[in-house]
């Protein structure tokens, strides 16, 4: 199955302007990682389009790499959508 994932826009505080793209790099890998290897959230079957999705919250050691950062959203927001 293909899906196409859009996330028009991802708002994070308190993170350096500088970190976003390897953030954003490194949140599109982990997230492409646990849907091939955890499975397409129920949702997307049935359509899963939404206009606006909580993530939720997730911690992060102060000094994270902006790549720990990217993994830590997409897992937050991989279960966002499996609720």
């Amino acid at each position: 199955m293909k899906i196409e994932l859009h996330i028009e826009e991802l708002v994070l505080h308190g993170f350096e302007p500088g970190d976003r793209y390897c953030i954003a790099e490194a949140l599109e890998r982990e997230l492409s990682s646990l849907i091939a290897n955890q499975g397409i959230p129920r949702s997307f079957k049935h359509g899963g389009e939404t206009e606006r999705m909580d993530g939720g919250t997730f911690e992060i050691v102060p000094g994270s790499k902006p790549e720990k950062i990217g993994a830590s959203v997409a897992q937050s927001i991989y279960r966002g959508l499996k609720r």
